[in-house]
């Protein structure tokens, strides 16, 4: 029984789903979501903030700053919080509304960029906003998630070495790239590990960080508008690029089957179910690494308004049946009744279903 005193004590690393009986293809997706901040960020933000201490660059009197779609600013908010450090997370208007609000509930400061900078990149304004920050007040550190080697070094301890614990077989690892902390780091453990891995990188369509014309983005998580300074794509054997049509609707594939999860990892699986589609998967075993849950996203890419206003009628179209509906038409009201309301006389047992029979002697 794990007993923990931070909130940062706690991970678990051995829960994978296998996803053949939703996609008809064997991937075992390893759940980073299970942790008191809801995502893998909780690694790098870990590993950034204890690497600012061992070197002094941390005081109390310090201001934490960081650049974050949402993520990494929940970990960090929870970090700081633990801590006692105050923290400031610079995002903008795609950041999830109950994203903002868990940062807010846990004692952060949230800064939404309203605008973009000169060559239209919402994380270029987030970044020079960073920078102002830092030069108007020595209290402010900056992280740097960006450029931070403890980003990817965390990944390197932690998450790569559990996947080869629990699949010492492993031949195909997709991982999803953002800050490419995560790629980064399992690319470089399994590198020099003793067979070898092919690592396969899904990047959102429109992302910049494979290089690839810069298109409109509105599910934050993977995917960046300036190169990664972390990526080395000598560590990557294969990128696959995803539209977000395909990422919601391998995110509402999983939760009609009762899987919840966030944006990025629709976006692996989509990309690794086409990736095993095109591929002798005979003997294959191959592993997705799925970032975060899915309840900060009810209100973008599980919510329906927002998503017919973005991508269209026919963004939830899908191959496979819908769920069987309910029977003829669910009354808005029952007879006498106000509507939400149940009747003063109807019996209790009228919502308890089918009563025995009393059995005649």
């Amino acid at each position: 029984m794990p007993v923990i005193s931070v909130p940062y004590a706690f991970n678990e690393e051995e829960l994978y789903v296998d996803l053949k009986s939703i996609f008809g293809h064997s991937l075992f997706l390893k759940c980073e979501g299970f942790n008191f901040a809801g995502s893998i960020k909780l690694k790098a933000a870990t590993e950034m903030v204890e690497a600012a201490e061992r070197n002094r660059v941390l005081t109390p009197d310090s201001i934490l700053v960081e650049s974050s779609s949402g993520n990494l600013g929940v970990a960090l908010s929870m970090i700081a919080a633990s801590k006692g450090y105050r923290f400031l997370c610079v995002t903008d208007s795609r950041c999830n509304l109950s994203t903002r609000l868990m940062m807010e509930a846990l004692g952060s400061r949230v800064h939404i960029i309203a605008g973009h900078e000169a060559h239209g990149s919402f994380l270029g304004a987030r970044i020079d906003y960073v920078r102002s920050l830092c030069a108007s007040d020595e209290r402010y550190v900056w992280l740097s998630q960006y450029t931070n080697p403890a980003n990817w070094q965390a990944h390197y301890r932690t998450t790569a070495p559990a996947i080869a614990r629990q699949f010492p077989r492993l031949d195909v690892l997709f991982v999803g790239a953002g800050t490419a902390g995560t790629l980064m780091g399992c690319a470089r453990w399994f590198r020099e590990w003793h067979r070898p891995v092919r690592i396969v990188a899904l990047d959102a369509v429109g992302s910049v960080s494979f290089g690839g014309p810069p298109g409109r983005r509105m599910i934050p998580g993977l995917g960046m508008s300036i190169r990664p300074p972390l990526l080395d794509e000598s560590f990557v054997d294969e990128v696959i690029r995803v539209e977000e049509a395909d990422t919601i609707r391998a995110c509402h594939r999983l939760a009609r089957r009762g899987f919840l999860f966030g944006g990025s990892t629709g976006t692996v699986v989509s990309g690794a179910m086409g990736w095993l589609d095109q591929h002798d998967r005979r003997g294959l075993t191959a592993v997705a690494i799925a970032p975060d849950l899915g309840e900060r996203y009810l209100d973008t890419i599980y919510q329906a308004n927002w998503l017919k206003d973005l991508y269209g009628d026919d963004i939830l179209s899908f191959d496979e049946p819908d769920t069987a509906p309910f029977p003829g038409t669910i009354p808005d009201t029952l007879p006498g009744s106000m509507p939400g309301t149940v009747p003063d006389n109807a019996p209790i047992e009228a919502c308890q279903g089918p009563q025995p029979q009393e059995r005649k002697a």
